[in-house]
């Protein structure tokens, strides 16, 4: 009887006593506040980068279209500036670099393709198909422009893409993608220190093969 009695008391006092709640009820929250916590983390991450590679590619564009920008070991060490602040920040990350030319800026924006007669409806020049070489690169180009720096006056559209595995495992809990890919552009006109002849004055009608 004792016992029972002893058993009773001990199930009142438990019911009652509250010690140890907060451990319990810390335990119940803590995986879903670690979650937060991690994808606060990598969130703000990922704009630090997107902001940092913007400013960084506005600052290197600008330098490109200085008159030594042209020369390409000046801009291989630009990009090699760029390559490095990036791996700073990331060190695992890989950097790609992209630079296209246009006769003003409305055709970089527009990015429309060199006039074509697409006699097959395909969308592409291609099957002997006359177009206007009006880069005068003797290669149709989809996006109108010309790969480079280019030359005096002309617009040059500097890309960056970067690419790096994700800083915090929270893919892992939502089914996402393993790796971050961050892309920066601008567009910039080259100095004037020079005429711009990039382009030809007289469009020359080709064949597209």
């Amino acid at each position: 009887m004792s016992a029972i009695r002893s058993l009773a008391t001990l199930a009142r006092r438990l019911r009652t006593d509250s010690r140890g709640a907060t451990l319990v009820e810390f335990a119940i929250v803590a995986p879903t506040l670690c979650l937060l916590l991690v994808g606060a983390f990598d969130v703000a991450h990922t704009l630090y980068m997107r902001s940092a590679l913007q400013g960084i590619v506005q600052k290197t564009a600008r330098d490109s279209t200085l008159e030594t920008g042209s020369a390409t070991a000046q801009q291989a060490a630009l990009d090699n500036e760029v390559r490095s602040q990036v791996k700073a920040l990331a060190n695992n990350a890989n950097v790609t670099f992209n630079r296209r030319y246009y006769r003003t800026f409305t055709e970089a924006s527009n990015a429309t393709p060199e006039s074509w007669t697409d006699t097959n409806h395909n969308g592409t020049c291609d099957a002997g198909e006359p177009y206007e070489d009006a880069n005068a690169n003797h290669v149709w180009d989809a996006d109108g422009g010309n790969s480079g720096q280019g030359g005096a006056k002309d617009a040059t559209l500097y890309t960056v893409t970067v690419s790096y595995p994700q800083m915090f495992p929270l893919y892992r809990f939502i089914n996402g993608s393993n790796s971050v890919t961050l892309t920066a552009s601008t567009v910039l006109r080259n100095q004037p220190y020079a005429d711009q002849d990039s382009y030809a004055t007289t469009v020359v009608v080709r064949n597209c093969t």
